[in-house]
C-alpha cells in the first residue's frame, strides 16, 4: 500500500476543486468523508481532504491518498508516474502514458499480465532468427540452406491452429498459458540439436507455440479493452514483445564464447517458467469470451466473413514477403556483407531498435485518436522503403536508415495489427486470426525463399531484400484503399453478430 500527502494553501475556488471527484487517471466517487475509485487502475484507493486552518478566505489543506495499483509485474516501473499524477492531477483526462480510456482494475490486471507474456513470446519468436547465422557456421550451412530452414520453421505454424482452436472453444486464458509453457520447453530443446535439420525440427514445434501465443495475446487484450484503447493495448504489447526480442539480442554475445556457445541462448527461456505459474494465477479470461462462451458455435460461420479474411490475409502475405527475410537475414547481412561480429550486431541492433518504442507509442496514440488507416498505410510503405535502403548502403547511412525504418515500422504495428482481432466476432476471432497468421507466414516463407535464391544472381543479399520491399509498399496501398476505419468503434458495432449479447 502506498500513501501520498500534500499540504496546500488554496482559496475558496481551490478548495471547491479539491472537494470535487477527479476524472483523469481514474474516476472518483464520493464515499462518506472522502473519495474512492469508481473506475481506474487501482485495487484500493481512498482520497481525503482535511482543512487544517482557515484565515481570510485562504485555507490550509492536507490531502491524503492511500492506494494500491492493480498493475502486475510492472508496478515498480509505474510507481513514480502514478505518484506524480496523483499529486498533480490533470484537467484533460488520462496522462500521455496511460490508456486514452480509463481502465478498471480488471482491465489493468489483464493488460499488465499480458505484457509479461508478450515478453516471453517476443523472445521465443526472435530466438531462431537471431541465432541461425551462428548455428549455420557450426553446421556449415549456406544462405540457401538457412533460407530453407527458416521457411520450414514458419510452415510449422500450422500446428498453431490447434492451440488457437482451443482459444475459441475453451478460452483465451488456458490457451495462452499452454502455448507459453510448451513454447518455452520446445524451444529449449534446440540447444541439443546435432545438426541443422534437427534444430529446424525442434524450432518448428517451438515456433508454432510461440505463433499461437502471438495470435492469442492481442485477441484477449482487444476483448478486454474499451473501444478507444485497443490500439494502445496492441502498442503496449508490441513494446513488450520487442523487449523480449531485445533480450534475445542482448544474449547474442554468448555466441562469441565459442562455436557451440550459441546453444546457451536457447536455454535462457527456461528462466521464465516460474513466471508462467504466476500468469495462470493473475490472468483473467476476457470479458467478451465469458459473455459469448455459451453462444452456439454454428450461429455465425467463417464463410460470412470471407471478404475480411481474404483482405487481411493478402495484406499480411505481402507485408511478410518483405518483413520476414529483412529480419531473418539482417544478421547474416551484417556479418557477411558488413563484417560485424556477434557483439557488434548486438550493439547495432539495440541502438537502432530501442528507439522503436517512440514509434510504437506514437502509432498507438494516433491510431486511437486519428484513425487506423492513415497511420498504417503511410507507415507500412515508409518502413519498406527505408528498410530496403538500409540493405543498399554502408557507413553512417546504414545506421540512419536502420533507425528510421525501425521507427516507421513500429508506428505501423498497433494501427495495422489491431485490425485482426477487430474484424471478426468473438466465437470466430481466434480461428480467423489463426488462418490469417498461417497465410501471412506463407508470405514469410515465400520471401525467405525468394531472397535466398536471388542473393547470388543479382549481386548480393542486400539487393535481393530490396526487391522484396515491393510487398511492404503494396500492403500500405491496400490498407489505404480497401480497409475500413474502426477507431473508437465497439467490437459489437464492427461485428453485428455479437450485438445480441454485448459485454457489460
Amino acid at each position: 500500500m502506498s500513501i501520498v500527502r500534500r499540504r496546500l494553501t488554496v482559496d475558496d475556488a481551490g478548495l471547491d476543486e479539491l472537494r470535487r471527484p477527479r476524472h483523469d487517471l481514474l474516476v472518483e466517487t464520493e464515499d462518506g468523508d472522502g473519495f474512492v475509485c469508481e473506475r481506474g487502475p487501482f485495487e484500493h484507493y481512498r482520497r481525503t481532504v482535511v482543512v487544517v486552518a482557515t484565515e481570510a478566505g485562504r485555507h490550509e489543506v492536507e490531502e491524503r491518498i492511500e492506494y494500491r495499483t492493480a498493475v502486475r509485474y510492472w508496478r515498480w516501473l509505474l510507481h513514480l508516474p502514478v505518484r506524480h499524477r496523483l499529486l498533480h492531477p490533470g484537467t484533460s483526462g488520462p496522462p500521455w502514458w496511460a490508456p486514452p480510456d480509463t481502465l478498471d482494475a480488471r482491465g489493468t490486471v489483464a493488460l499488465s499480465t499480458l505484457t509479461i507474456v508478450a515478453v516471453v513470446g517476443g523472445y521465443l519468436s526472435t530466438l531462431v532468427g537471431q541465432t541461425m547465422t551462428f548455428a549455420a557456421d557450426e553446421f556449415g550451412a549456406d544462405d540457401r540452406a538457412q533460407g530453407i530452414a527458416l521457411a520450414s520453421i514458419r510452415i510449422g505454424a500450422l500446428i498453431a491452429l490447434v492451440i488457437v482452436a482451443i482459444a475459441d472453444r475453451r478460452g483465451r486464458r488456458i490457451a495462452a498459458v499452454l502455448a507459453c509453457t510448451l513454447g518455452i520447453l520446445a524451444s529449449a530443446t534446440g540447444a541439443l540439436a546435432p545438426d541443422l535439420p534437427t534444430l529446424t525440427g525442434t524450432q518448428i514445434v517451438g515456433r508454432s507455440f510461440a505463433t499461437a501465443l502471438v495470435i492469442i495475446i492481442p485477441i484477449l487484450a482487444a476483448e478486454e479493452m474499451p473501444a478507444g484503447s485497443r490500439a494502445y493495448a496492441v502498442a503496449l504489447l508490441a513494446m513488450s514483445s520487442s523487449l523480449g526480442s531485445g533480450f534475445a539480442v542482448m544474449a547474442l554475445p554468448l555466441a562469441d564464447l565459442g562455436e557451440r556457445a550459441w546453444r546457451l541462448i536457447y536455454l535462457v527461456p527456461l528462466l521464465a517458467l516460474p513466471v508462467v505459474r504466476s500468469v495462470w494465477k493473475n490472468l483473467p479470461e476476457s470479458r467478451r469470451y465469458e459473455e459469448h462462451a455459451d453462444d452456439e458455435a454454428g450461429r455465425v460461420r467463417l464463410g460470412q466473413y470471407r471478404g475480411r479474411l481474404v483482405l487481411l490475409a493478402v495484406t499480411g502475405f505481402l507485408l511478410n514477403f518483405f518483413v520476414a527475410p529483412a529480419a531473418q537475414f539482417r544478421n547474416r547481412f551484417l556479418d557477411d556483407d558488413r563484417g560485424f561480429s556477434a557483439t557488434d550486431i548486438s550493439i547495432f541492433t539495440l541502438l537502432t531498435s530501442t528507439p522503436a518504442g517512440i514509434g510504437v507509442v506514437l502509432g498507438g496514440r494516433l491510431a486511437d485518436r486519428r484513425g487506423r488507416k492513415p497511420v498504417a498505410s503511410v507507415m507500412l510503405a515508409a518502413s519498406a522503403v527505408l528498410t530496403a535502403a538500409f540493405f543498399l548502403v554502408d557507413g553512417w547511412s546504414l545506421w540512419t536508415f536502420a533507425l528510421l525504418g525501425t521507427i516507421a515500422g513500429a508506428a505501423a504495428v498497433p494501427a495495422f495489427k489491431v485490425y485482426e482481432p477487430e474484424m471478426f466476432p468473438t466465437r470466430l476471432r481466434s480461428r480467423a486470426n489463426g488462418i490469417i497468421t498461417v497465410i501471412t507466414l506463407l508470405g514469410s516463407v515465400t520471401g525467405l525463399l525468394v531472397a535466398g535464391v536471388l542473393s547470388d544472381p543479382i549481386g548480393g543479399l542486400g539487393r535481393a531484400l530490396a526487391v522484396c520491399a515491393v510487398g511492404g509498399v503494396a500492403a500500405g496501398l491496400i490498407v489505404a484503399t480497401r480497409y475500413p476505419e474502426t477507431a473508437n468503434e465497439e467490437l459489437e458495432t464492427i461485428n453485428p453478430a455479437d450485438r445480441t449479447r454485448s459485454p457489460e
